[in-house]
């Protein structure tokens, strides 16, 4: 859904001297994020669209390139959400796109977990596993805090890519180092795959070690 307006902030907000993930910076350079506007994060009735884009962006995927492509969905609001509502809202987006997959009979990606609680879960769309970052205005950390809600799709088998030849642990060096001078400290929630679920960072909210992720896998009938 074309909305020139919300991909040049999008764009705005990722070239900005302040943000800190270098990666993103690299692939808007190159011409590799493909921005979807949808209407509000709260609601469902843009889920089958969402989903229809982001299995088409998948299957264009190449996973043995040097360029890292992310999947940008950029709702129009509700822009007032506080961080508890925007990690529901997040979480609603996303088992709607899991349901989804289930109807069409697609099954998890293979090599990650389905269990949101397990050190080895990526979300699965389309078989493809992804690392989700929540953006929204309300956000408590800075690099998190873009004026509408958004969700970043990033291919894990990408930053397998990435860790495999090296580039992952020096690109995350760098974008911690810039994120702990943009905030004043160091992300609490932050932590490498297979250490701990990264479904705790996906809405970019500080949880305890008591909080359950909202999400249910489900078995394809």
């Amino acid at each position: 859904m074309p909305n020139t307006v919300a991909c040049r902030s999008f764009t705005d907000f990722i070239q900005s001297a302040e943000f800190p993930c270098v990666g993103a910076k690299s692939a808007l350079a190159r011409d590799a994020l493909t921005v979807f506007v949808a209407g509000d994060i709260d609601r469902a009735c843009d889920d089958v669209d969402i989903h229809r884009a982001l299995r088409e962006f998948s299957a264009q995927l190449d996973h043995e390139s040097p360029i890292v492509k992310s999947f940008v969905v950029v709702f129009e609001g509700p822009g007032d959400l506080d961080e508890e509502e925007f990690e529901k809202a997040l979480w609603n987006r996303l088992q709607c796109l899991h349901n989804l997959d289930v109807v069409s009979g697609t099954p998890w990606s293979d090599g990650v977990a389905a269990d949101p609680d397990s050190p080895h879960f990526s979300l699965s769309v389309g078989s493809e596993p992804f690392f989700v970052i929540g953006l929204h205005p309300r956000a408590s950390r800075p690099a998190r805090r873009f004026d509408k809600p958004a969700l970043v799709f990033n291919s894990h088998r990408q930053f397998e890519k990435l860790r495999a030849d090296g580039r992952f642990d020096k690109m995350k060096a760098i974008i911690r180092k810039r994120d702990a001078e943009l905030a004043g400290d160091v992300n609490p929630m932050l932590s490498d795959y297979g250490e701990a679920s990264e479904a705790r960072q996906y809405s970019g909210r500080v949880v305890g070690d008591a909080w359950k992720c909202p999400f249910a896998h489900k078995e394809i009938a």
